[in-house]
């Protein structure tokens, strides 16, 4: 089968997702157009040749309606001939462009195309899609009569199955920006960052990211409050400590990222390099009620048909929505704790949901060129209880 390579992943910095963050003020379809224009620019690629641009997006309203991807295509002055389309696989629907890319080339349908994502939680708020609407419906209802939560109680009833305590979880979680401070300040993400314009004359742009705090500490985020523990939810999960705050959780983000993926016979012939090739792909579904647990599940499935085991692969990157997700992960994965995120993650470095699955891999790719590995896996949890996992191989 044909080979299905990366030559290129960008993203912008992380804004933080509210008013006033640094990425507010600029169009999500214009925060997408960036990485676009920056892919072609970097690789010197007529963008004539690309076929298709993948894009994730969770919150499709608002200014992220009406297929957005196709929007920052003519917004990046693309030709009118270049299609694209929008995807949701909630929080992992950049890997799923990414997916769909790859599987795309390996199938024959594509020669080049672009995967990526977009979220501005600034100007398009999560759940703002189906707000005040039932979008779930009776069945679901009928099957859950005790009814789904959300994402954050989630998140609690994962750190008490799994036994992680408040202390663990704030560690974890200082480590995230501790680790992301350093790579940052050894310009670690230099190659991955594309500045952001922030007006029409170009005097001001954004370059780095916002959320990451070097000063954070384990004792610092002791003294934060938990985030979901709502008297209804009190009352329904007695038991609960009640242990998820904002600073052992990802922030709202604003952000872009987009990946140039091609046949590798097709890098060759265009003169670009391929940095890494795709080497195995899963999605998996688990219990909507803990929600954020398939990640589990799929890494054992994309491990078993890539036939590695865990101890091959040289890092992994497992989405921090929250703290207790890839340390649950990592107990019943056996992994390395120091192959975990080994650059910081969601924490620190945000997660703009559509985008997330395309930050991940370019961090990824980045840091096994940088030490040398070669192996590398990512995944990440989903909402409504699933996940997606890729491997690749660096080349």
């Amino acid at each position: 089968m044909r080979n299905a390579v990366i030559v290129d992943i960008v993203r912008t910095p992380s804004g933080k997702g509210k008013p006033g963050g640094a990425l507010s003020g600029v169009h999500p379809v214009d925060l997408f157009a960036t990485v676009l224009c920056a892919l072609v620019e970097r690789n010197d690629l007529d963008p004539g040749r690309v076929e298709d641009v993948i894009t994730g997006c969770v919150g499709q309203a608002g200014q992220q309606a009406l297929n957005v991807g196709r929007n920052a295509v003519l917004a990046a002055g693309w030709p009118e001939s270049v299609p694209a389309t929008t995807i949701d696989r909630q929080c992992g629907s950049s890997q799923q462009a990414l997916h769909f890319a790859a599987q795309g080339v390996m199938a024959g349908a594509y020669d080049v195309v672009v995967a990526g994502g977009v979220e501005s939680m600034s100007r398009v708020p999560m759940g703002v899609a189906a707000m005040g609407q039932d979008a779930q419906g009776p069945s679901i209802a009928r099957r859950y009569p005790q009814g789904l939560v959300n994402q954050g109680v989630s998140a609690e009833l994962i750190s008490e199955k799994w036994g992680l305590s408040r202390e663990r979880l704030d560690e974890y979680a200082a480590r995230s920006h501790r680790l992301a401070a350093e790579t940052a300040a050894a310009g670690g993400f230099d190659h991955e960052i594309v500045p952001v314009r922030l007006d029409d004359d170009g005097d001001r742009w954004f370059a780095a990211d916002e959320t990451i705090r070097p000063t954070t500490s384990a004792e610092g985020l002791a003294g934060l409050r938990p985030s979901f523990g709502a008297p209804d939810m009190r009352e329904r999960f007695p038991h609960l400590d009640w242990r998820i705050t904002a600073g052992n959780s990802s922030p709202l983000t604003d952000g872009a990222s987009a990946a140039l993926i091609m046949g590798e016979d097709v890098a060759e012939r265009l003169g670009l390099r391929a940095r890494a090739r795709f080497h195995a792909f899963a999605v998996a579904g688990d219990d909507p009620m803990l929600m954020l647990t398939a990640p589990i599940p799929a890494t054992r499935r994309v491990l078993d048909r890539a036939g590695l085991g865990i101890d091959d692969i040289d890092a992994y990157e497992v989405n921090e929505a929250f703290a207790p997700v890839p340390l649950a992960w990592l107990a019943e994965l056996g992994g390395d704790l120091d192959k975990l995120n080994p650059r910081g993650g969601a924490i620190a470095l945000g997660h703009p949901l559509g985008a997330s699955g395309t930050r991940l891999a370019g961090t990824l790719l980045n840091h096994l060129e940088a030490t040398g590995g070669r192996y590398g896996l990512q995944t990440m949890c989903e909402g409504g209880g699933m996940a997606n996992a890729t491997v690749i191989e660096r080349l």
